[in-house]
């Protein structure tokens, strides 16, 4: 069995490269095994070292040495192989799928619980041929968490005032869309804010919409957020963000829980990804059962509830 760690040199605005590998070479030295540190040079790197290592057949452990991107990318490479298992091991800034696991996701950053770590089946989310492992959206939220990078280097920005520069700049260009939408019975065309699908329950750096969903259930989580004023998307967001979107009234929001989801617009939207951006005309979103395998560290519990 292999081990590789896949490092992207500028995930959460810094390289992490030396402290990855004096944690991997102190880890090694221990137990011994065959690893190897590969650092991205650019954009879906990560997917296609993974996909060459795994044509070999021999039994993969991926660490995805960055934030939520890096992740994706990872998880991009892995999907479908029976060979290959991987799990995050953070160094970036958001971590949203992490943060699913409550108390236990500081456990992804024990080197030794992932190396005793078993390997578990989850869920992916398909959107348009495009592999996702935690939520994917379209409308505002999307829009204002794919823009965010563009504000978030610039001088006297950064962090959480990305963040907000975004928010600001694209609630000024409108926060409703036209949108066509079909979820099993469910069919409703008109104005809205925002659709979110969770396959996980954080995004955004640290939205929680969902406290259900899981990533080994079969299904996903829904969100359709109708047409809403900025008045109303401030008290939305609030509650949104907190996981208390059942609590807001029915006219604003529908919770649907099921395997897949169609969304068309009437010219190309940017689709959240994992916090990556893709632009498309139609979004089709459906659950894939076991398309992964994830490390999951020693000591959890979250999959034995």
């Amino acid at each position: 069995m292999k081990h590789l760690f896949i490092v992207n040199p500028i995930a959460g605005g810094k390289d992490h490269t030396r402290e990855v590998r004096a944690k991997v070479e102190k880890a090694f030295a221990k137990r011994g095994g065959e690893f190897e540190i590969y650092v991205t040079r650019a954009p879906m790197d990560a997917a296609d070292k993974i996909l060459a290592e795994a044509a070999s057949g021999e039994h993969i452990r991926v660490y995805a040495c960055g934030g939520d991107g890096t992740f994706n990318e990872c998880v991009c490479g892995a999907a479908q192989l029976p060979n290959v298992a991987l799990c995050p091991f953070p160094t970036g800034t958001g971590n949203d799928f992490c943060r699913m696991f409550g108390d236990e996701a500081e456990l992804y950053r024990d080197l030794d619980a992932l190396l005793d770590g078993e390997e578990r089946p989850i869920d992916l989310i398909d959107c348009n041929g495009r592999w996702c492992s935690n939520i994917c959206s379209v409308g505002i939220d999307a829009r204002i968490g794919t823009s965010v990078h563009k504000y978030s280097h610039l001088p006297l920005i950064g962090g959480a005032a990305g963040y907000v520069v975004s928010a600001v700049v694209n609630v000024f260009k409108g926060i409703n869309r036209n949108m066509y939408i079909k979820c099993g019975d469910f069919y409703e065309e008109g104005m809205h804010a925002l659709v979110c699908a969770c396959n996980g329950r954080y995004y955004g750096g640290g939205f929680n919409p969902s406290l259900t969903a899981r990533p080994d259930d079969g299904e996903l989580d829904f969100f359709i957020v109708r047409r809403v004023s900025l008045p109303e998307l401030a008290v939305l967001i609030g509650k949104y963000a907190k996981g208390q979107a059942d609590k807001l009234p029915p006219r604003l929001i529908t919770h649907l829980k099921g395997t897949e989801i169609e969304i068309g617009f009437d010219e190309d939207e940017v689709i959240n990804i994992d916090g990556e951006a893709l632009f498309s005309r139609q979004a089709r979103i459906s659950v894939v059962p076991g398309a992964a395998r994830l490390i999951v560290p020693r000591g959890m519990r979250f999959f034995e509830g």
